[in-house]
This record gives structure tokens, C-alpha cells and sequence, in this order.
């Protein structure tokens, strides 16, 4: 499903790093930043999720929660929250059911070979439950500053 902005934003339930189920409906009456990215440890995703980290406070102020989702286990995120002290969760898709729903999972090239694997992109929601902004082909070294700054427009 393509989403474009206006969309609402479909309703999914993940284990979090800790293995709690999580409903995106649990957020519904709140700004929501769900960010997708390829992989726990590798050098992108840990520098974008520890930019979302340096500047949580900041988001917190200004009222959004983030969800990072990847295919990467449980046990996997657990240990990338753990060794980079991330304050808010990951969400583990191994059986890629909504990184398929937010048409994330691509068609991807890397040195000569094709495969596929999820997209770095990042969807804002507001608390109506509709797509406000799609951030595609995000840059992770300023992409939680990006994210700041739409909302603070957005909330005037």
C-alpha cells in the first residue's frame, strides 16, 4: 500500500525489544514519528538512532513518539537498545508484514547484486492518525533535527 500524506496511517501490532506486543493504535490522539530502517548495528541505523536519542528530549518537548521498526529480532533490538541506551522502542517485523504495509521493503542494489530489504524512511503521524509528512531517502545524520523542526511547524 502506497501511502501518501492525508493517508491514514494502518493499524499494526509488533513485539518490542522487550518482547511486549506493541499496537499502533496505543498511540492514536498523539504526533508519532515511525521510522523504518534496514538493520541494528550497522553504521546508518546506529547513527540515526542515536541521533533520535540525543534529541529525545527535545521531541519529547514538542509532544511525538518515536517507533523504530526493522526486521531484525527481538533479541537483536535488545541488545541495540541496550548498548546505545535508546529511550524509546524497536519494533521487531522478522515476518516483514508491515514494512510490506508502509511499502518499505524494496528492491535494493548493492556492489552489483539485487535483493530485497527495507528502505530508510520514516513516516510522521498525527493525532488524527493521518500521514502529515514521508521523509524517503533520509540522511540519519540530520534526520531527528528534520523531524524537530517539521513538527514545531506543524504544531505553529
Amino acid at each position: 500500500m502506497k501511502l501518501k500524506i492525508g493517508s491514514y496511517a494502518p493499524d499494526f501490532e509488533l513485539p518490542d525489544q522487550n518482547g511486549k506486543v506493541r499496537r499502533f493504535s496505543e498511540y492514536k490522539r498523539k504526533w508519532v514519528l515511525i521510522y523504518f530502517y534496514p538493520k541494528d548495528f550497522t553504521p546508518g541505523c546506529t547513527t540515526e538512532a542515536c541521533s533520535f536519542r540525543d534529541s529525545f528530549k527535545d521531541l519529547q518537548r514538542v509532544g511525538v513518539e518515536i517507533i523504530g521498526i526493522s526486521t531484525d529480532s527481538v533479541a537483536s533490538h535488545l541488545k541495540f537498545v541496550q548498548k546505545h541506551d535508546l529511550p524509546f522502542i524497536i519494533l521487531s517485523d522478522r515476518e516483514k508484514t508491515v514494512v510490506k504495509l508502509y511499502d518499505v521493503w524494496k528492491l535494493k542494489k548493492f556492489l552489483g547484486k539485487e535483493y530485497f530489504g527495507t528502505i530508510r524512511t520514516s513516516f510522521l503521524i498525527n493525532p488524527q492518525g493521518k500521514v502529515a509528512k514521508i521523509y524517503e531517502k533520509v540522511n540519519p545524520n540530520i534526520h531527528s533535527k528534520e523531524v524537530l523542526e517539521d513538527l514545531k511547524k506543524f504544531k505553529g
